[in-house]
């Protein structure tokens, strides 16, 4: 197979650092856009894509059961689409100059890609993990004779 190391945690997924790299360069673009659309289109493109990340995030911790991890990944999917479309509401608006559009909706494709394959290959993701015990357990039962009884 190829050189590359197993992920131990969704920060070390490339499509994760991909779609952080995105939620920053967006930030930097919307803070060029008009105050009057705070609340509007800067707020619903801020959101998208930082829930891509986010739902990345949310599948790794759902990748025992692979339809949960499945179906947090095309979440994921829907909030990159949905960033692109608000990419080029804002080219509409001529917030954006198409350079700055192609570039953003370009990274929103990449990691769209790199989601679809992972969903493809989701069972390589997914099952039961290795069991360890990072901590003692908890104790959920008592000993009934430890109760004070004011008998």
């Amino acid at each position: 197979m190829s050189g590359l190391q197993h992920a131990k945690s969704f920060r070390d997924l490339i499509v994760y650092q991909k779609s952080r790299q995105l939620q920053r360069e967006v930030q930097n673009v919307i803070k060029s856009f008009p105050r009057d659309e705070k609340f509007s289109l800067i707020d619903q493109v801020r959101r998208s894509s930082r829930a891509i990340g986010a739902n990345i995030a949310e599948s790794w911790a759902k990748r025992r059961y692979e339809k949960h991890f499945i179906s947090k990944l095309t979440d994921s999917d829907g909030e990159q689409m949905e960033t692109q479309h608000w990419i080029e509401t804002a080219l509409d608006c001529e917030y954006i100059d198409q350079r700055t559009s192609t570039q953003l909706v370009d990274k929103c494709l990449e990691i769209g890609r790199m989601l679809n394959s992972m969903m493809d290959k989701a069972d390589m993701f997914c099952g039961e993990p290795p069991r360890t015990v990072r901590e003692e357990p908890a104790e959920y039962f008592t000993d009934s004779n430890d109760k004070d009884t004011d008998d």
